[in-house]
């Protein structure tokens, strides 16, 4: 979600001086004597629907297709891309609301194809009522620019957060471990957390039709599990920290996550950076996470918001939530993640 909406409009006026802030910030990082690494490549620009994207995910049933969604207060609604940022389908929710969308996931379990969305943002830390929502994915044989597509929430995952509410932009699941991962935004150093994708004994799969409305988490919910702390991304300088922008003062904030189709690997995005954390058989996630990660190129965004894997686990995808936002897209080489 936008960290301040007041400003980001006044900064929008003045994009240009803004994009000479942001490379600033970016080379500010970086030692005088070297030179800056040039950004990642652009491979296109989403669609004017996703004014405010907020989180990118690679299709389970087909390939070169992703899937997004904009931020709070934007429709129930899934849209889907190929990897030019071109739309090529949507998807409503029904029975829900888009109180705060900030990330999107796509796992493969019993056979079948799935989306889990993250209705997680609290700018104010005050929520009661976030929760995973888990939709099957359609055919993209199904899919065209112009037609609608609806579908219902197969179960819902409440969020509880051990000693209080927190801001969650950054999720991901493991469905070989039956497990959804939250990566807090503001806490420093950022904070991994674990909760089970679905009840033990699969229960949640006889309620096909199950959206619940907005309420607080039921007791018998269970707790988010604290399970990391990531502090090798990098802070901001205190150069960066004068600069009241996603680049300057906020870019260490995380906005998304993903892990790797193969399991070996996950990236996350910051507002500044991509990072790349490289897993090794056997090896948590927790433990991944907690170790050194690589930073990629710059992305180059303003407001870098969305990231995810491609279907093969060869790319990298990137996004940012201010209107007319390039589709960044990372090549990994040959052995990687």
């Amino acid at each position: 979600m936008r960290p301040h909406a007041a400003l980001l409009r006044r900064v929008r006026q003045l994009l240009c001086g803004v994009a000479g802030l942001a490379a600033l910030t970016a080379r500010s990082a970086t030692p005088a004597a070297a030179t800056p690494p040039p950004p990642a490549p652009r491979v296109g620009t989403i669609p004017t629907v996703l004014g405010e994207a907020s989180g990118l995910a690679a299709s389970r049933r087909a390939d070169n297709l992703l899937w997004a969604h904009n931020d709070s207060g934007g429709e129930p609604v899934l849209f889907a891309l190929d990897t030019k940022g071109a739309l090529r389908g949507k998807l409503r929710i029904e029975g829900v609301k888009n109180t705060d969308w900030e990330d999107i996931a796509s796992f493969e379990l019993d056979g079948r194809a799935w989306l889990l969305v993250a209705d997680t943002g609290d700018n104010d830390g005050k929520r009661k009522d976030c929760a995973l929502l888990v939709v099957a994915e359609p055919d993209s044989a199904e899919l065209k620019p112009d037609k609608e597509l609806t579908a219902t929430v197969a179960w819902r995952v409440p969020v509880r957060w051990p000693g209080g509410p927190r801001d969650c932009e950054a999720i991901a699941v493991d469905a070989r471990e039956g497990k959804v991962y939250l990566l807090t935004k503001r806490t420093v150093p950022a904070e991994l957390y674990t909760l089970p994708l679905r009840p033990a004994d699969g229960s949640a799969f006889a309620l096909p039709s199950l959206a619940f409305p907005p309420r607080a988490a039921p007791a018998a919910a269970p707790e988010a599990v604290l399970v990391a702390r990531l502090a090798q991304i990098l802070q901001p300088t205190p150069e960066q920290k004068l600069l009241p922008l996603p680049t300057g003062k906020y870019r260490a904030e995380p906005t998304a996550l993903d892990f790797a189709p193969d399991g070996s690997a996950a990236v996350v995005l910051t507002y500044g950076d991509t990072w790349l954390f490289h897993r090794t058989p056997g090896q948590s996630w927790a433990d991944a996470l907690a170790a050194k990660g690589e930073k990629l190129a710059p992305h180059g965004l303003l407001q870098g918001e969305a990231a995810g894997f491609s279907r093969d686990g060869r790319a990298i995808f990137v996004t940012g939530e201010l209107p007319g936002a390039s589709l960044v897209r990372y090549e990994l080489p040959a052995g990687k993640p």
